[in-house]
């Protein structure tokens, strides 16, 4: 975040533990929010099923073998009615936001083909079997909803739930398929938009596009539809007409008879999502968001599963709805909610501040890996938009920045013959290739992200013992950039270089500090010629250092580049004079910012620098604040001198057209849109006049010196 008043607020951000009931609260106060909206629903999902656990596990907690990463135990693929929220509504809103992100997101291709092209829609219907209406209720997706009149029949696949799950048809539905062919059943479903009834047909097909599993079949835009339709002996009427200029027109069509497809298609749409019965444009590629969690892991639900009223949100005073303290199970694959009956069998906090929110949103910098490009950023991006169109928050995208980091990868000893990963004991390293300890097998090696099925990680605890935290820290900074996968050995240059990096600070404030308490009093006056010359030098050097680090710190996010530069500086300290440190203001104030910019990275080395350095006397800088921690000191800043006019362009801010100030900008900086933008926004007049408010849009000219903001009132 960029709210920040001290080096301690840079360092240390606020934590946030997401398992503890005041934080998941507000999760359950979005899901009931969203379940108000209509964006969550419950229906059978196939999941994996660990029998002797009795739980759902996530794909990743089950291995190459199919076996639970827990019990061991070979995992079953089981219907169970689970949650979901419907991600897809936002689907069409979300992939046209992406053409207003900056480039700087550098996912925004993965996002978009994650999402689709959104051009059709689902459908809500009802079924019925033998006239009668049955509690199922199925949505059906079409690439044409303006020919929606048209449709002929409901196709699903073979491997529906509705044919293998819990479902009341389940029996009608296997009894009337054939394999091999188009099977049409008794079942009919009901549009719940147009009340048209249609037969329900169990596609030939293993598969349709991407993860459809129902489809709406229609003549009039699908020549396969109406081959099916016809083979089946179902009727249709023709809803597409066109004309001889070529336009096509809906025709046979109650109320939108007589428009145009794309009107036909925003009037369809519009009714299906103000019934809450679908309509939102979304793509085949695109699925809702199944959230439901094994036992004991994630929010609680907050709804009360009544006998006689159905599904019940929890009221918002009594939330956060928490686990019961259940510490031992009833037996073999129990749950615990068995041992908790009271909490079962139940009976039928703060408002949402929309200011604080705006204040802390969006995020000036979200961190995540690349694998998260279209989960954990497509799910934040829904969130945003649904609370913004409830006019719960200013801005629709949750954040301003993306830094995609790399992993830290370790090396993965392999059987060859089972794919075996084993533990670094079990491997034999001291000849020319790695082979297995016990059998003298030559093993796969291959580099892997960290993980315990791998037997690839790291124990942090005894490298912190070896090397020190700080060290360690440092370390993983100055390997490689923080987007850039680390190969970790421990064993190379790295490690050993920041050691002695660390080694040559202490030295150079030791070697200040003894300068300073010789029993001669500083004097800057006493410096000659060549000596004030070479003042000048460190001055000018820090002040280099200080604009560079700054930028790789706030803008860039290349902290190995940044270590380099402080190590620069270093040694530019390490080949003053003596005269120089004792006598020089230029050489004391070099080492104490040098000090404030390694804390951030090393702040236990850093911190009892600073106190070195607080506890002598004697000393000329009168600017840093000498009795508080290094922790606590602010950002150094560039002399003002050391900027010349040259450097800097005199920025115009304009705010809806109307001038509101001026903003110092770098000259290199003064062409760019992005680096402009912002320093306009982390700068005083930024944060007085555009904080917590709507950008719409923002022009740089750069040949006037002008950047102006739409904002919205």
């Amino acid at each position: 975040m960029t709210k920040m008043t001290s080096l301690l607020e840079f360092c240390f951000c606020l934590e946030v533990t997401t398992c503890l009931p005041e934080y998941y609260k507000w999760t359950q106060y979005l899901f009931l929010k969203l379940f108000e909206a209509g964006m969550v629903y419950q229906k059978e999902a196939l999941v994996n099923w660990d029998p002797v656990d009795q739980t759902v596990l996530a794909n990743e907690q089950v291995d190459d073998n199919g076996c639970s990463w827990r019990s061991g135990a070979k995992v079953e693929q089981k219907y169970l009615k689970q949650w979901f929220i419907k991600t897809t509504a936002y689907a069409k809103a979300m992939f046209d936001a992406l053409s207003d992100l900056p480039e700087w997101y550098g996912i925004k291709e993965m996002q978009a083909n994650w999402i689709g092209d959104c051009v059709g829609c689902s459908l809500d219907f009802l079924l019925k079997v033998n006239g009668k209406v049955t509690e199922e209720k199925l949505a059906a997706y079409t690439y044409t909803p303006e020919a929606i009149y048209g449709a002929s029949h409901l196709y699903i696949l073979p491997t529906h739930r509705l044919l293998h799950g819990n479902s009341s048809l389940k029996e009608v539905f296997q009894k009337e398929f054939i394999p091999g062919k188009d099977s049409l059943t008794s079942v009919t479903a009901v549009n719940l938009l147009t009340d048209q009834e249609v037969p329900v047909v169990i596609s030939a097909k293993t598969n349709f596009e991407n993860f459809l599993d129902t489809k709406i079949g229609i003549p009039s835009t699908s020549a396969e539809d109406a081959a099916v339709a016809k083979n089946l002996g179902i009727s249709f009427t023709e809803v597409i007409e066109t004309l001889p200029n070529g336009l096509e027109k809906v025709i046979n069509s109650a109320e939108i008879t007589g428009m145009t497809r794309q009107e036909a298609l925003k009037a369809i749409t519009h009714q299906a999502k103000n019934k809450r019965i679908g309509g939102d444009l979304t793509s085949d590629k695109l699925r809702d968001w199944l959230i439901s969690r094994q036992r004991y892991w994630g929010t609680p639900i907050p709804i009360i599963h009544c006998q006689t009223c159905g599904t019940v949100p929890v009221p918002y005073e009594d939330l956060p709805v928490v686990l019961p303290n259940v510490t031992t199970f009833t037996g073999k694959g129990a749950s615990p909610l068995e041992t908790a009956p009271e909490w079962v069998n139940c009976s039928c906090p703060r408002p949402f501040n929309s200011d604080l929110a705006d204040y802390w949103m969006p995020v000036d910098l979200y961190i995540g890996g690349k694998e998260h490009a279209v989960m954990h950023l497509f799910y934040a991006r829904f969130f945003s938009h649904f609370f913004h169109d409830l006019k719960m928050t200013k801005h629709k995208e949750p954040f301003r920045k993306l830094l995609v980091q790399g992993l830290i990868k370790n090396q993965t000893f392999r059987l060859t013959a089972t794919g075996q990963c084993l533990k670094r004991e079990e491997v034999d390293l001291t000849g020319t290739e790695p082979v297995h300890l016990n059998t003298g097998e030559k093993l796969q090696v291959t580099w892997e992200k960290m993980s315990k099925s791998k037997h690839n990680g790291i124990d942090p605890e005894k490298l912190v013992k070896e090397y020190g935290i700080d060290t360690l820290r440092l370390y993983i900074l100055f390997a490689a950039p923080p987007e850039q996968d680390i190969l970790w050995d421990a064993k190379t240059d790295a490690m050993p270089g920041v050691q002695r990096w660390q080694t040559r600070l202490w030295m150079l404030v030791t070697k200040f500090i003894e300068a300073r308490t010789s029993g001669t009093m500083p004097n800057p006056e006493l410096l000659n010629k060549k000596e004030k010359a070479e003042a000048r030098k460190i001055w000018e050097q820090k002040n280099l250092v200080i604009s560079e680090v700054t930028e790789y710190f706030t803008k860039d996010h290349l902290f190995n580049a940044a270590i380099s530069r402080l190590m620069s500086l270093t040694n530019i300290l390490h080949q003053a004079s003596r005269p120089l440190i004792l006598h020089s203001t230029e050489f004391e104030d070099a080492l104490a910012s040098l000090c404030i910019m390694v804390a951030p990275m090393a702040p236990h080395i850093a911190s009892e620098m600073w106190k070195g350095l607080a506890h002598m006397q004697n000393k000329l800088c009168t600017h840093h604040q000498w009795n508080v921690d290094v922790l606590h000191q602010s950002w150094p800043k560039v002399d003002p001198e050391y900027l010349q006019p040259s450097d800097v362009v005199e920025m115009s801010v304009l705010i809806n057209n109307k001038a509101c100030g001026k903003v110092f900008v770098p000259q290199q900086a003064a062409r760019n849109f992005e680096e402009v933008h912002e320093l306009v926004l982390q700068s005083e007049l930024g944060v007085k006049h555009l904080q917590g408010r709507t950008i719409k849009k923002a022009f740089l000219s750069p040949r006037t010196a002008l950047i102006n903001f739409l904002v919205q009132e």
